[in-house]
């Protein structure tokens, strides 16, 4: 056998080796996509005969629901040939004789034979690997989900434990602010209450002594003592109460709809006969009176306020209430004409148990703005002091309506 035969033998030789005994898939099919040749791998892979494949379209190994994709791409391909590498990150799909549908990798050849450009395809059957891949991360999230749940129980552990050492700390310091409140209020209550339970037991001993119709001014005048007395031991008690309930969160805010100007007018005519000797209150109103508010807190508000311009203006004095509403806001202002405030202490004149250090012997709790300020921080307000020593005192409430 002359060497080039030989030649052409020997590889024609290895060629059928390599085709028939690869361990994956061969097909060979011509640029119209008709198969030409199928080496017994992929026979056995795609389930077929030879004679059931051969002259057949490239799609019999195909899923249906993509042959009309598969079309213009082997198209384009014949049109641009070149090679693609095995793995290139396509999802495919193959189709067996019994319709039923495994994963795929192709990698693509072409070479030219008697005019016409034929394409190698060499196909892997991935399906037992990608299932393997699947189940490896299915593992994988399987421990990441038990690894975070642990993260998560743990930090919620740990929160809840910071959340217990921050209710036992503000439990703690409740305790102590109550400790204190008490010793505050013992301390207070036996200066405060001194003055007018001395007055109650004088006046009523008195009272004992005028017997006859002529003493009846006296009487009188001792009656009116014991119930201003009552009336302060009632305010130095209602203080401690508010205190106490503003404390535990226990102020309940009712709106209703009424008329302010009205309800003013109520409160002044409630409190005149309280006011220092000869002393009046003037009282304006600009705006909408009709709000929506709660009318016991600003009952409160307001005559914690005049009782305050009362106690700290001269007899015969004037004090000036005012209110106007706008789109926005409700602005209360109640200015009197006594011993004003100094700056430092209009720091410190809504903390409890506060008084000025002009107050001199003049009754008082330290709680009627500390109040006033809680009541309006409730109904969406805020205090301001505009005063000078000498000159009197203006507070001022803006409510925010919107």
């Amino acid at each position: 056998m002359p060497a080039t035969e030989q030649n052409n033998f020997n590889q024609s030789y290895r060629y059928e080796a390599l085709f028939n005994h690869a361990s994956m898939g061969i097909v060979v099919v011509n640029s119209k996509g008709i198969i030409l040749s199928v080496n017994p791998f992929a026979l056995n892979l795609f389930c077929y005969k030879i004679e059931e494949i051969i002259d057949k379209p490239i799609e019999i190994l195909i899923p249906q629901r993509y042959h009309h994709k598969h079309n213009d791409h082997r198209e384009n391909y014949t049109h641009n040939p070149k090679s693609r590498s095995m793995g290139n990150g396509m999802d495919l799909y193959g189709v067996k004789k019994d319709g039923k549908e495994f994963q795929v990798e192709v990698s693509l050849g072409n070479y030219e034979k008697d005019g016409d450009k034929n394409v190698i395809a060499f196909i892997s059957d991935t399906s037992v690997r990608k299932n393997a891949e699947a189940e490896i991360i299915k593992l994988n999230d399987d421990l990441e989900a038990t690894v975070e749940q642990r993260t998560k129980e743990l930090t919620d552990a740990m929160h809840q434990l910071e959340k217990s050492k921050e209710e036992l700390s503000r439990s703690l310091a409740k305790e102590k602010e109550l400790s204190e409140l008490k010793s505050r209020f013992v301390s207070m209550a036996s200066h405060e209450f001194r003055t007018p339970l001395s007055t109650v037991l004088s006046s009523s001993y008195l009272i004992e002594k005028y017997t006859t119709t002529e003493h009846q001014p006296k009487r009188e005048k001792h009656l009116q003592r014991i119930v201003s007395s009552v009336n302060m031991l009632t305010d130095i008690l209602n203080d401690f109460l508010s205190v106490g309930k503003i404390e535990e969160g226990k102020i309940p805010v009712r709106l209703s709809r009424f008329n302010i100007q009205e309800h003013i007018v109520s409160v002044m005519e409630e409190i005149k006969n309280n006011l220092q000797k000869n002393q009046q209150i003037q009282y304006t109103h600009t705006g909408n009176a009709n709000v929506e508010m709660d009318t016991s807190l600003v009952k409160h508000i307001i005559m914690n306020l005049i009782s305050n311009a009362s106690k700290f203006s001269p007899e015969g004095s004037v004090i000036a209430i005012t209110t106007n509403q706008t789109d926005e806001f409700l602005v209360l202002s109640v200015k009197d004409v006594g011993i004003g405030i100094s700056k430092d202490d209009q720091k410190h004149l809504m903390e409890r148990f506060f008084r000025g250090a002009n107050a001199g012997n003049i009754q008082g709790t330290g709680l009627g703005l500390h109040i006033v300020a809680k009541y309006a921080e409730l109904m969406k307000g805020s205090v301001e002091c505009n005063s000078e020593l000498e000159k009197g005192t203006e507070f001022k409430i803006s409510f925010n309506t919107k």
